[in-house]
């Protein structure tokens, strides 16, 4: 989406500056990934001309643009001659929507073009290049060109692909204040045509049609800002429809009334039936396409793009201007079946204001007879004008509750005020109908995300400390399980919430959660479970030459389509062999006792008992088993179905785990957060004479055991005495939590020797 600076401030008055609203846009959700300022053209002095060989029009000019050097440029005006001043495009110019670039012209290089009157928008002369009085500055702009915002649109904000929307969201930002625009609707005139909606993907369709215009260019104004943001300017009806599109985000058009034959129809395209679009390019359509046509066919794909009958030309004296609304699903299939995109389609796609299509009309009407005079001889009407119906309820408590951050209820009341929400209130609740462009509003909570976003997000950090601790969004509380896992060679994975319900039948027993509007057609359900997103990463490296995985995720699956029909669960899947194969060792393929040790290790040493019984769907029948804790299945095993390994075309073994009850695992949602002590860690060494049988780590973790500030041992040294007997030697790290004195440190040491000669039958070594 791109506008200019001016044309923002026809509904802002403000003293930002574009960098000052740049700034502000992107920290409240539009990120304006560009800000430029055009390149002007010059005056320049024409200082040599001289005809072009082979040419009966061309002339090499050397032009003085202020410079030390001269600037060579093959122009083709009648008027070019020495001593005239006029404008020059230096190259990186746009004009008339062309990057003016240097090149070769009949292999003579034109660094740069001489300009009419006409390509800078000043007036409707073509006939030569413009004619600057001779006392103007050499190398000054002849234009004062617009700042021009660039920035991506997300699709659930089509808002922001009107102007006047983009100002309305300054305004509560507080970068200005809002300039209500002078929407008047047309007076009706009865026309002698009709409008005939034959599908329920048009609600209302509008038409005006304007008799006697003569063909013109535009106001300097539209022009110039068209030319600012790519578009290149035509003449003023079909400049109109396009200031409309981006003014107040409705795709119009505009039809040469004399090639309309009787009434216009709105329906769904006959399979088969041929269009030819005003590109010359044709297209066969197909039941689900929904065109306007008249008594002879086919004039336009709605939404999408116009047709070669009934186009406007210099030619065209009588008009029909359309304004509609169309079903953005329909006008989406359409324009990715037939791989078109155009400004119009764009627009739809993402859900206009559906009520404005008469205001757009009258303003566009307006626009087209101030430039080009004519009558309106008809308008008519198809269809009724859509009523925005959304009525949220929505308590001032719930932005707290769900940010942790404090929002006075009036400070609330004036945002929203601000960006066109009505407000009633009924007790302590209150009753908000959003503007009619926000089609993306409908429930509480997306008021609170638009509260949220005006207050801005570079805020919540610095009054985290309003923030209730176990709110912090930057916390996970599964990190503990997280590092466990990892610790055991694991990998985590990560997949989107999605799953395709064909994968879902043959894995899970209950029905998928079904999705209306799905990214594509093979994610059409919130994911009930997380094996089919893995299984796919198994396929997928499978067939690249990677058998062999360790994968873990731990995530939320869908067990309904309900508010907090959901849970948190973990599936592991290691499949292939359990290393690479080494001269070292023999390699062995993994197996489900290695899952079921991964599951084993969550418990943290907690009693549970194996069933084998009732094995779903995605488990091989004899090679399965559920983890119990009393009567409440925790965690379940298993080999993949061969059947589902055919099905999903996997070769190699894939053994699964499963954990449904991730709340009741011992640790799961216990942060380790280590604190770091004020005091400087000390060490202690100690050798024992223990039996030559006896393992090492009975040493270690008995001294560790024997105080909490002993927070780490390691063995050091080994050997074997002979008779039967080995000397073990480690050191400990004792760290400590206040001052330590020596006598401290020898309670310790003393503690240590005792424990590990009486727990070990060691003996310490005096030597």
């Amino acid at each position: 989406m791109k506008w200019t600076y001016n044309w923002l401030k026809d509904y802002l008055k403000t003293d930002a500056t574009p960098e000052q609203i740049a700034d502000t846009l992107t920290r409240t959700g539009l990120e304006v990934e560009g800000l430029t300022v055009p390149v002007a053209p010059i005056v320049a002095k024409i200082v040599e001309c001289r005809p072009m060989e082979n040419s009966d029009h061309l002339h090499i000019l050397m032009v003085n643009d202020g410079t030390d050097k001269l600037r060579q440029v093959v122009c083709g005006a009648p008027n070019a001659r020495v001593g005239l001043v006029s404008a020059l495009a230096l190259p990186g110019c746009v004009i008339q929507g062309h990057e003016i670039k240097s090149g070769k012209l009949r292999g003579v290089l034109s660094d740069g073009m001489m300009c009419s009157g006409l390509e800078l928008g000043l007036n409707n002369d073509h006939t030569g290049i413009i004619e600057l009085p001779d006392d103007s500055v050499i190398g000054t702009p002849v234009l004062q060109m617009e700042t021009v915002f660039d920035a991506g649109i997300t699709p659930n904000r089509p808002d922001y692909l009107a102007v006047r929307g983009i100002a309305r969201d300054l305004s509560a930002c507080g970068a200005g204040e809002y300039i209500a625009p002078d929407d008047e609707l047309l007076k009706p005139v009865k026309s002698t045509r009709r409008v005939h909606i034959k599908t329920d993907k048009c609600p209302v369709y509008q038409f005006c049609e304007i008799h006697d215009i003569k063909i013109t260019d535009s106001n300097p104004t539209i022009k110039s800002r068209l030319g600012a943001i790519g578009i290149n300017p035509k003449n003023a009806p079909i400049d109109a429809t396009n200031y409309i599109c981006f003014d107040m985000a409705q795709p119009m058009h505009c039809f040469d009334a004399d090639e309309i034959n009787g009434d216009i129809t709105v329906r769904m395209a006959n399979a088969g039936e041929k269009f030819t679009d005003l590109f010359g390019v044709e297209h066969e359509l197909v039941s689900s396409d929904m065109v306007i046509a008249d008594d002879t066919g086919i004039l336009a794909l709605a939404g999408v793009v116009g047709g070669a009958r009934g186009m406007t030309t210099e030619n065209t004296r009588n008009i029909i201007l359309e304004s509609a609304y169309f079903n953005p699903v329909s006008v989406r299939k359409t324009a990715k079946r037939l791989g078109i995109s155009t400004d119009s389609s764009y627009r739809y796609e993402r859900g206009i204001d559906p009520t404005i299509t008469g205001i757009a009309l009258s303003r566009a009407t307006r626009i087209i007879m101030d430039a080009c005079g004519g009558i309106i001889v008809g308008t008519g009407i198809g269809g009724e004008i859509p009523t925005d119906v959304r009525k949220i309820e929505y308590a001032p408590e719930l932005f707290k509750q769900k940010t942790g951050l404090d929002m006075t209820p009036a400070r609330q009341m004036e945002i929203l005020t601000k960006l066109g929400f009505g407000i009633e209130k009924n007790g302590d609740k209150w009753i908000i109908t959003p503007t009619s462009a926000r089609v993306d509003v409908v429930i509480a909570e997306n008021i609170v995300s638009e509260l949220i976003r005006i207050y801005g997000y570079d805020n919540i950090i610095a009054n985290a400390k309003h923030i209730p601790s176990d709110s912090a969004p930057h916390r996970d509380y599964y990190i503990n399980t997280k590092r466990e896992l990892a610790t055991r060679g694991l990998n985590e994975a990560k997949s989107f919430g999605f799953g395709s319900s064909k994968i879902e039948e043959l894995l899970y027993e209950n029905a998928p959660v079904k999705i209306a509007n799905p990214i594509i057609s093979d994610m059409d359900t919130a994911r009930c479970g997380l094996l089919e997103n893995l299984l796919g990463f198994v396929a997928e490296n499978e067939r690249r030459g990677f058998p062999d995985l360790n994968l873990f995720e731990l995530g939320t699956v869908f067990d309904g389509d309900t508010p907090n029909a959901q849970h948190t669960q973990i599936c592991i899947v290691r499949t292939g062999n359990t290393a690479p194969r080494h001269w070292t060792h023999r390699n062995r393929p993994t197996d489900i006792y290695d899952v079921k040790a991964d599951l084993v290790s969550l418990l943290h040493g907690a009693r549970f008992t194996v069933s084998s019984e009732n094995p779903p769907h995605w488990a091989h029948p004899f090679r399965y088993g559920a983890i119990y804790q009393g009567k409440r299945k925790i965690a379940e095993f298993g080999e993949l179905s061969p059947m589902i390994a055919h099905a999903l075309k996997i070769k190699t073994n894939v053994n699964i785990a499963i954990v449904d009850d991730v709340e009741n695992l011992p640790g799961a949602r216990k942060i380790h957060e280590p604190t770091l002590s004020d005091f400087q860690p000390i060490t202690r060494d100690f050798a024992f004479i223990v039996d030559a049988d006896t393992p090492a780590e009975k040493l270690v973790s008995t001294a560790v055991a024997t105080d909490a500030r002993i927070t780490d041992a390691v063995v050091f040294d080994v050997f074997n005495m002979g008779d039967g007997k080995q000397s073990i030697a480690f050191t400990i790290t004792i760290t400590p939590t206040d001052n330590m004195s020596d006598s401290d440190l020898q309670a310790i040491q003393s503690a240590v020797i005792a424990n590990v000669e009486k727990k070990c039958d060691a003996k310490i070594r005096d030597k």
